[in-house]
């Protein structure tokens, strides 16, 4: 016979692994919406006023850093109120590379070899 304290454990410890896995995916969930890309109706609008260099310059820091290297894809996003670029390139040995470029002033913030 089971004892019917250790029953009401299990399914204590049930409710408990649930909730916090559910915590966890909705804690991971914030982090992703806190990155939206930033429409490409909005960026003339972002360079002219100053809030962020022109893609091209900034196109140019991250071929700076690889020079022999092609971008593959670029994309803006604001991210926790900072516009983030970000610049996929493929270099000649066919290595590929993610850059995260702070569109507001041209500093690599961080660089990822895929």
């Amino acid at each position: 016979m089971v004892h019917p304290t250790s029953t009401k454990r299990r399914v204590n410890m049930t409710l408990t692994k649930t909730t916090l896995i559910a915590a966890v995916l909705g804690v991971a969930s914030v982090g992703v919406l806190q990155a939206d890309d930033v429409p490409h109706s909005k960026i003339d609008s972002l360079v002219k006023d100053g809030t962020i260099q022109s893609l091209d310059k900034l196109d140019k820091v991250a071929l700076d850093k690889h020079p022999d290297a092609k971008i593959t894809d670029t994309e803006l996003e604001n991210e926790y109120g900072r516009y983030l670029y970000q610049v996929e390139l493929r270099d000649p040995q066919g290595v590929e590379w993610e850059l995260d470029i702070d569109a507001s002033n041209g500093d690599v913030l961080g660089e990822e070899k895929d």
